[in-house]
């Protein structure tokens, strides 16, 4: 699981930003989304403009160098702080993989190339090198495993990437599994397309997968839940393609016709078709086509969904209730820090608490 996160000098960023999934709180209530001592689901709330979005590209940017996976062009445009002073952008976390702890570092400049990577495991040094002055540490490394080339160090690539991708047997095994559960993260958001970073090569299978019909059944019950009355059918158009349709007298086009509610929730289900090797699952403004009852039945599906850590932005104040989650997991990032509900006020938060009417009227202000 993810424990810990900090990124400093990327987009928005000027300042340190910490998001800390250890600091859990002992309620005694909603505990679903609490998973081995770490919160396993969480909801960022903020303002237009403060980096709600942003923290989750800083999340996923190991994506781009540590894995194949997609990433949607252009998300990572205007990559450095407009006032960073320092060239690089920094990203540190914190990974608690079996029994090992395992924290990952590094520096990007303005071309997202890597400047410097360290890894640490149990505190001690895996390896730690400066691509710029080509001076590091590889003691961990050699008495891991010796028998590797490092000659590419010459080149700006990643050294965690390469050692994993060649390197056979157990001696490495919990930066193996690091590298898999970050091969298993997913963002994505649906505010205009099928937008993600990580878990899969390419979607090309985003308008076929439901044409299976067990996924259709499942669909079918998950529109329905939501409260769309629509039965769906799939229909061999005249070019000899399945498609899927609304079930009509005159049967409608879905991704022609539907609303986008309705198909932002397609693009949900899809991506939770494969959730059972999902390891960390961000979702942009999950709910900008939501209504207020679809949101909290999104929310109750995914908590009950406790094999992946999830974490959704969100306007939606509704949401705010002790009903759902915990005060130490509603989030309120603000331009200098992201602070928990349960660390943004000094009054004791108890389980009756209205969380809502407390954060309308200013109490999480600071």
């Amino acid at each position: 699981m993810l424990k810990n996160f900090k990124v400093k000098g990327f987009k928005n960023f000027s300042e340190q930003i910490e998001l800390d999934f250890s600091d859990v709180r002992d309620y005694s209530f909603s505990k679903d989304c609490i998973k081995d001592g770490f919160l396993n689901k969480i909801i960022i709330y903020g303002k237009n403009g403060v980096g709600k979005s942003n923290i989750g590209l800083a999340i996923f940017d190991l994506i781009t160098h540590l894995t194949d996976k997609n990433v949607t062009p252009g998300l990572y445009d205007y990559y450095l702080n407009a006032d960073n002073d320092t060239g690089f952008a920094e990203f540190q976390y914190v990974f608690r993989i079996g029994d090992s702890e395992i924290e990952y570092r590094y520096h990007k400049n303005q071309e997202q190339v890597l400047q410097f990577e360290e890894v640490r495991m149990d505190s001690e040094i895996v390896f730690s090198y400066n691509f710029s002055n080509k001076q590091g540490n590889l003691e961990g490394l050699l008495k891991r495993v010796p028998s590797l080339n490092y000659e590419f160090l010459n080149e700006h690539f990643s050294i965690l990437k390469y050692v994993v991708s060649n390197t056979a047997g157990d001696g490495i095994k919990p930066l193996k599994e690091m590298v898999r559960f970050v091969n298993n993260m997913l963002w994505c958001r649906s505010l205009d397309e099928n937008r993600y970073i990580g878990f899969k090569n390419d979607s090309k299978d985003y308008f076929s997968f439901i044409l299976d019909h067990d996924r259709l059944g499942g669909f079918q019950s998950l529109i329905n839940r939501a409260g769309i009355d629509e039965q769906l059918e799939i229909i061999v158009d005249p070019d000899g393609q399945e498609r899927l349709y609304f079930k009509r007298k005159k049967p409608l086009p879905f991704f022609k016709t539907a609303s986008n509610g309705t198909k932002a929730l397609y693009t949900l289900y899809y991506w939770l078709s494969a959730s059972k090797d999902l390891s960390f699952l961000f979702i942009d403004e999950f709910d900008a086509y939501y209504h207020f009852e679809l949101s909290e039945m999104i929310v109750t599906l995914l908590e009950s969904m406790d094999g992946f850590q999830t974490v959704l932005t969100s306007h939606n104040t509704n949401l705010l209730t002790n009903r759902m989650m915990r005060p130490d997991c509603y989030f309120i990032l603000t331009p200098n820090q992201l602070t928990s509900l349960a660390n943004a006020t000094k009054r004791e938060l108890r389980e009756g608490n209205n969380l809502e009417k407390l954060y309308v009227s200013g109490e999480f202000n600071g």
